[in-house]
């Protein structure tokens, strides 16, 4: 399985100009954590809810700070055909917990931790009634 199959395509996007503020009701109006940074269609960066609740704090005028100055540059994206397993392992060695999915260089979809977890244990569940099925009565 790869990660075109779970991950989410509805991704929320904001340019590099984007005022913190509109970030914030964006996640807000959205119910998320996270936009994607793009210029064009590329993925450039990530800013998170802790990336605004923490880091714009650092200048004087919070409401003037742009995505481009709280973004994650050093952005962990995977194509759209990598394994499941290949994208968790390349999330933990990153210490990250959200991957923009992409095809070429456009950005594609997103997918995070929660659907890994969600997908496992969907996975699990198919497993129990196997196991269940197969064993005798109590």
């Amino acid at each position: 399985m790869t990660v075109r199959q779970i991950s989410r395509t509805d991704v929320v996007t904001a340019d590099p100009d984007t005022p913190v503020p509109d970030l914030a009701a964006t996640m807000r109006e959205h119910s998320i954590g996270s936009v994607v940074v793009t210029e064009g269609d590329a993925p450039v960066g990530l800013v998170t809810d802790r990336d605004i609740g923490v880091g714009v704090w650092e200048y004087d005028d919070p409401a003037s700070v742009t995505a481009a100055r709280l973004m994650t540059e050093d952005l962990v994206t995977v194509d759209v055909e990598t394994g499941i397993y290949d994208a968790l392992r390349a999330a933990e060695e990153a210490n990250v917990r959200r991957l923009p999915v992409v095809d070429g260089d456009d950005l594609y979809g997103i997918v995070t931790l929660d659907d890994f977890v969600v997908l496992l244990s969907g996975e699990f569940e198919s497993v129990a009634d196997v196991i269940q099925a197969e064993s005798p009565p109590y």
